[in-house]
């Protein structure tokens, strides 16, 4: 029988970058493109940092020096993790074997839409 889900090895190694399997692809899908994708990826990315920033309050100076030292890394991290969703979302799709494209079908569904509400709305099509 195989696994239609991760175990807890390959899930971890999953979220470093390795990639499943091929009978675990709707898992990558939904994990990829499903609802609450966006809020995974950036928690994959922003908290693991956490740890490791909290080391610049460990420098002997006051506590507001330490804290504008992280904001420094993190402020960054934040901006380039928000920009960088899409593109990681498609690398992630293709390297699991899937379709690019369906890193934007959901705004591919609301687009046609909003073509079919707007020709109905103006007697076209």
């Amino acid at each position: 029988m195989t696994r239609t889900t991760p175990t807890l090895w390959q899930r971890l190694r999953y979220l470093t970058g390795a990639t499943l399997p091929p009978s675990m692809s709707d898992w990558v899908l939904a994990d990829l493109t499903g609802p609450g994708a966006t809020r995974r990826y950036l928690l994959r990315f922003l908290v693991p940092v956490l740890p490791v920033l909290c080391l610049f309050l460990l420098v002997p100076g006051p506590l507001w020096m330490g804290l504008s030292m992280m904001a420094l890394l993190y402020i960054p991290l934040i901006y380039f993790t928000v920009a960088l969703t899409y593109v990681y979302r498609r690398h992630r799709l293709v390297s699991h074997g899937l379709d690019p494209a369906l890193a934007d079908a959901e705004e591919q569904a609301r687009a046609e839409a909003e073509r079919a509400a707007y020709e109905a709305r103006h007697q076209r099509g």
